[in-house]
């Protein structure tokens, strides 16, 4: 688990502001939430794809944080197999009760599209963003209140150590004989309580943090100084508008080929 960047600095679409990428990921794919078709979400996906070379990202470590999404998109087809109230075309597959159809893997896909559509602009946005430029530009340009701005900040600075935490947990366990062995009713039970663990750890640490951030005056309520001045310039507002205008261009497509299906009505 980590935080920090995984591209080339020095690239074109990497070195831009952080507000000006963050912004322009939630223009980009918020034409994405008004129609369920698969269309809208492909076209999304084949556009950034083509711009992923130009934030220099390396794609083997990209691959590795798109990984839990196949989760979710596995889930996502378990639900619509068993829970589908409407099973349109052609069997494909009987599953005891359950009946595949053409329909329902055509509207599972369109859901698994979309999901990486929308979740692949803010993973780029973040890998491609150090979390300390993130925290000054939101204050700096977007006037995000300070304490916001910090606070996140440090969250994200305490991500990797919860990987490193739960390592620790789960060796401390097994060194006092706490093992699940096959079972995976015990398995599952020792997650909970690894994980229930993690949790305690994390609001402790994070009462501490609070409270180490208010001795130090973080929350004085004066006038701060940056000693990191991050700019705002043409080219970050030109990605600001070309990501509106290609988000709008994908939906008007959308719309001229018949494939629009309103998310609502």
């Amino acid at each position: 688990m980590s935080v920090q960047s995984i591209a080339d600095p020095a690239a074109p679409l990497a070195r831009r502001n952080p507000v000006a990428k963050l912004g322009a990921a939630l223009l980009f794919t918020l034409p994405l939430i008004l129609s369920v078709d698969p269309f809208t979400p492909s076209a999304a996906l084949v556009v950034e794809l083509l711009v992923l070379p130009f934030f220099g990202i390396r794609m083997r470590l990209l691959a590795r944080r798109l990984a839990p999404l196949l989760l979710t998109a596995g889930g996502i087809l378990v639900t619509m197999v068993l829970f589908a109230g409407e099973r349109t075309g052609a069997t494909v597959a009987s599953l005891g009760p359950f009946d595949v159809t053409t329909g329902v893997l055509a509207t599972a896909g369109a859901l698994v599209l979309r999901i990486f559509a929308i979740a692949l602009p803010g993973i780029v946005v973040f890998a491609t963003t150090d979390p300390t430029d993130l925290a000054d530009a939101l204050v700096q340009n977007a006037k995000a209140p300070a304490r916001f701005a910090i606070g996140a900040l440090a969250a994200f600075r305490l991500v990797p150590l919860l990987g490193q935490e739960w390592r620790a947990l789960t060796l401390a366990r097994r060194a006092r004989g706490v093992d699940a062995g096959r079972n995976p009713l015990a398995k599952l039970r020792l997650f909970a309580s690894t994980a229930f663990a993690l949790l305690v750890g994390a609001l402790r640490r994070g009462v501490r943090l609070a409270v180490a951030m208010d001795a130090r005056g973080f929350d004085a309520g004066v006038p701060r100084t940056h000693a990191r001045v991050q700019h705002f310039t043409a080219p970050d507002a030109v990605l600001l508008a070309a990501a509106l205008l290609t988000g709008l261009a994908i939906l008007t497509l959308t719309l001229a080929l018949g494939y629009f299906n309103p998310i609502i009505g």
